[in-house]
């Protein structure tokens, strides 16, 4: 990676949005992580674009970030530019019936209403967007109140909680795809199943995604959400930094259960730990190393398969060097 490069990129982004040796620890909800050679913010189209371009040209490995909800970054970093559309102000709702097709395109964090229909930029948070759609008598979305993700990672993960999820309501998706092309992907094309989409088998990103809701009352919605939020506090450790569920759900059976059924409830490695509180979750307790994490889930997947015969698949993504 070249000064010149780096030069490039702040011509491009500005100074304020372009950083060196970035601690990703900052940027991931486990709070562990070791420096990224680049961290560049993007707000446009057609500033990815561009960046993308640069970077590809330069042959620089890059990594496209939500909010590092699912995300466990090496304690070495990542030799490579990490880019993401979360800036640090979020963007205004807007009437999507005033904007063109191309200023609706453009904005990766924008939240538009029309009707029944949120299209929300792939920067936008989906706790945001849910809220959004409660101010508007918008039911649908109540599910996403809780999920501390943006909408572009909600789609790749094909996010839910509490019988919601991002297939339930997404009507169609715009992609960049990897020969450069702007794409608008209809909802049976995108291939949405339990925590995947076709956004996890190709090298395609996401720019937006537009979502069918219905009418509701904004009460109702409002106290569903609390609902979601009360069942969280009370059964999820969320006063530690997680990835949420650390494990997919085996058909038929509960990931939480059969690590607490392996006598695994507390067990640690380093800082991190299996989660007392529910098993299903792995906790940065004390200040814990990505190595760390990484070594209890690793046990946790090994103890199950001896107790159970049950291979428990993560749904952590690891990036970068450990």
């Amino acid at each position: 990676m070249t000064d010149q490069e780096v030069y490039r990129l702040r011509e491009l982004l500005g100074e304020e949005n372009v950083r060196e040796q970035e601690p990703m620890a900052q940027h991931t909800s486990f709070r562990v992580g070791g420096p990224a050679d680049l961290f560049v913010r993007v707000g446009k189209l057609a500033q990815l674009q561009d960046i993308l371009a640069l970077l590809d040209q330069n042959g620089t490995p890059w990594y496209m970030l939500g909010k590092g909800t699912n995300l466990l970054v090496g304690d070495r970093g990542y030799r490579g530019c990490i880019i993401t559309m979360n800036g640090n102000l979020e963007k205004p709702v807007t009437d999507a019936a005033k904007e063109s097709p191309e200023e609706k395109a453009e904005d990766l964090r924008e939240i538009a209403v029309e009707g029944c229909v949120i299209t929300a930029g792939a920067g936008a948070s989906l706790a945001q967007t849910a809220q959004t759609a409660r101010k508007m008598g918008l039911t649908g979305l109540e599910f996403a109140a809780g999920i501390p993700g943006s909408v572009g990672g909600g789609l790749v993960m094909n996010a839910g909680a509490y019988d919601g999820s991002m297939d339930l309501v997404v009507e169609e998706a715009t992609l960049l795809m990897p020969d450069g092309k702007v794409m608008t992907v209809p909802k049976g094309d995108l291939r949405l199943g339990y925590r995947r989409s076709v956004l996890k088998e190709i090298p395609a990103i996401a720019l937006q995604v537009k979502m069918k809701l219905e009418k509701g009352d904004s009460a109702d919605i409002a106290a569903k959400m609390q609902d979601f939020a009360e069942r969280r506090r009370s059964r999820q450790p969320l006063e530690y930094p997680s990835a949420g569920s650390t494990f997919k759900r085996p058909e038929g059976m509960f990931a939480g259960k059969l690590i607490m059924d392996a006598g695994l409830a507390g067990f640690s490695v380093g800082g991190a730990q299996v989660s007392e509180k529910h098993c299903g979750f792995v906790i940065n307790k004390d200040h814990a190393t990505a190595a760390d994490v990484r070594a209890v889930i690793a046990a946790v997947q090994q103890k199950v398969w001896e107790k159970a015969g049950v291979r428990l698949e993560e749904e952590v993504i690891y990036l970068g060097d450990f």
